[in-house]
C-alpha cells in the first residue's frame, strides 16, 4: 500500500465524517462537504451528528504526518486521487430514488478527475448505478475513458448511527472494483483501517446489491412483527408477551415491533423496487413490508385516538405530547423519521401536539418539518404521552405521576415498566 496516497471524502455527514477520521491516521486526506458552516463547525470540534470521536478529529486535524484538511473548496481536491462519495441517497415525495446529490457529487468530482484516478462510491443505490447513471457523468465531465484512464469502485456503508459499539472498524466491510486489479487496490486500502476485516466482492453490482439486501431483510422482518402487532391488537393480546415465548425456540429470530424510518432501512428497499420494476418484476414482498412499516405511525395515532375516546375526552380540544423525534434511540438522526406520521395523523384530528425530542437539533426539526420541539420537560398538562423514541432520558420521566394526573400513555418500544403504560405495540 502507498502510504503516500491522498484520499479526499466526498460529504462530511453520518459516513463520511467517521471515514475520514480513520483514513486520516494513516493517509493525507481532504474531507469534503459542500455546507461551509458544516466545515467551519468542525474545524471547531463541533459535530452534530455525535458519530465522531472529538478526541480523534482534534489529532488528525493537528497531524503532521498524515492527517486530515476540512474544505469546501474543490481546488483542495485536485491534489488527491482517491475519491470516495458519501453523500446522501434519499428518495422523493414519490418514493423513487433520487440521485441530485450522487449525480452533483460524480459531475463535480468529474471536472478534476486525473488519469489514474479512483472513485469509490459508499452511497446506497441499486444494482448497477454506479456503473450505469454515475460512469457516465463522470466519463462526460473529464473527457476521460472509464477502465482505461480512471477506476471505479462500491464499498457500502454501514454506519449505524447512535451504535458506539459497533463502530465503523469494528463491522467487516465489503469492498468491489471496476478491475481485478483495481477491485484488490480498493480491498488492501480498507483493509488497512478496518480491523473487522474486509470482503471483496466479485463486481461493483453484487456489492451494491448486497447492501440494498441488507435492509430490505430487516426491513421485511419487522413488518412480520409490526403486523403481527396488529393482529394481536385485535385479539387483546400483548405483542411482546407473544414474542418473549417465541424467542425461547432457538432459530426464532426475535424482531420488535415499531415505526421504521431512517435513512436506511425506511428507504434502501425502495430503491431495490425501483430497479426491480425497472427490469418488469414487481416485487410484492418488499413492497407489502413497505405499505406495513409505512402505516404504523398512523395505527399508532388511531390507538391513541381510541383510547382517549374511551375515556369521554374531546379529541379536539385534547393536548397530545410525543416523546422523541429522530428515527432511533440515543441519535439526533431526523432523517426520514416515521414519528410525524403520528403527528400528521393526531394533528388531522385537530389535537394540539408537542413534540419533546432532548436529542433532536431544534432548527432541523424546524426546518425540514415545521415543527418547533418543545424545550420544557414539565409534561404534566397532557391528556396522551406517546413514547416514540426510546431515549436513555426517558427513562428519568415520573410516568406513574403522569398517569395519576390522568395522561394516557402509550408505549411503541416497550421501553417503559408495563404497569405505567396504557397501552404499547
Amino acid at each position: 500500500m502507498n502510504i503516500k496516497k491522498r484520499i479526499a471524502i466526498i460529504g462530511l455527514g453520518y459516513v463520511g465524517l467517521p471515514l475520514a477520521i480513520e483514513f486520516a491516521k494513516k493517509y493525507k486526506v481532504v474531507g469534503f462537504d459542500i455546507n461551509e458552516s458544516r466545515v467551519e463547525d468542525l474545524k471547531q470540534l463541533k459535530d452534530h451528528t455525535h458519530e465522531a470521536n472529538l478526541d480523534d478529529l482534534k489529532a488528525v486535524l493537528s497531524s503532521s504526518e498524515f492527517g486530515l484538511t476540512l474544505s469546501a473548496s474543490l481546488e483542495d481536491l485536485t491534489a488527491c486521487t482517491v475519491f470516495i462519495i458519501t453523500v446522501p441517497t434519499p428518495i422523493d415525495h414519490l418514493k423513487r430514488p433520487d440521485l441530485q446529490p450522487l449525480l452533483g457529487a460524480s459531475k463535480m468530482l468529474g471536472k478534476i478527475l486525473k488519469e489514474g484516478d479512483i472513485v469509490i462510491y459508499e452511497s446506497t443505490v441499486y444494482p448497477g448505478c454506479t456503473e450505469e447513471d454515475c460512469v457516465p457523468v463522470l466519463e462526460e465531465q473529464s473527457g476521460l475513458k472509464f477502465n482505461i484512464n480512471f477506476f471505479c469502485g462500491y464499498s457500502p456503508e454501514r454506519i449505524n448511527p447512535g451504535d458506539k459499539v459497533n463502530t465503523l472498524t469494528k463491522i467487516k466491510k465489503v469492498t468491489s472494483g471496476s478491475t481485478p486489479a483495481i477491485a484488490a487496490e480498493i480491498d488492501q486500502l480498507y483493509a488497512s483501517i478496518i480491523t473487522a476485516g474486509t470482503y471483496l466482492a466479485p463486481s461493483i453490482k453484487v456489492a451494491e446489491a448486497s447492501k440494498a439486501i441488507e435492509n430490505a431483510q430487516r426491513d421485511v422482518n419487522i413488518s412480520f412483527v409490526n403486523e403481527l402487532a396488529l393482529i394481536f391488537d385485535r385479539m387483546e393480546i400483548d405483542t411482546a408477551d407473544v414474542l418473549a415465548a417465541a424467542a425461547t425456540k432457538w432459530n426464532f429470530l426475535n424482531y420488535k415491533p415499531g415505526l421504521v424510518g431512517g435513512h436506511c432501512i425506511g428507504v434502501d428497499p425502495y430503491y431495490l423496487v425501483h430497479k426491480s420494476e425497472a427490469l418488469g418484476y414487481k416485487p410484492e414482498v418488499i413492497l407489502s413490508g413497505r405499505r406495513v412499516n409505512d402505516n404504523m405511525g398512523m395505527f399508532v395515532a388511531n390507538k391513541m385516538i381510541k383510547m382517549l375516546v374511551a375515556r369521554n375526552k374531546v379529541i379536539n380540544a385534547a393536548k397530545a405530547l410525543i416523546l422523541g423525534f429522530a428515527f432511533k434511540e440515543n441519535c439526533p438522526d431526523t432523517r426520514n423519521t416515521r414519528v410525524i406520521d403520528i403527528y400528521k395523523e393526531l394533528r388531522s384530528f385537530s389535537m394540539e401536539v408537542d413534540v419533546y425530542d432532548p436529542w433532536a437539533n431544534v432548527a432541523e426539526v424546524k426546518t425540514e418539518y415545521n415543527i418547533q420541539l418543545i424545550q420544557s420537560d414539565d409534561f404534566n398538562h397532557y391528556d396522551a404521552i406517546i413514547l416514540a423514541v426510546a431515549h436513555q432520558q426517558f427513562l428519568q420521566i415520573d410516568y406513574a405521576a403522569l398517569k395519576a394526573k390522568g395522561s394516557i400513555i402509550f408505549d411503541t418500544k416497550s421501553f417503559i415498566r408495563r404497569d405505567l403504560v396504557d397501552g404499547r405495540l
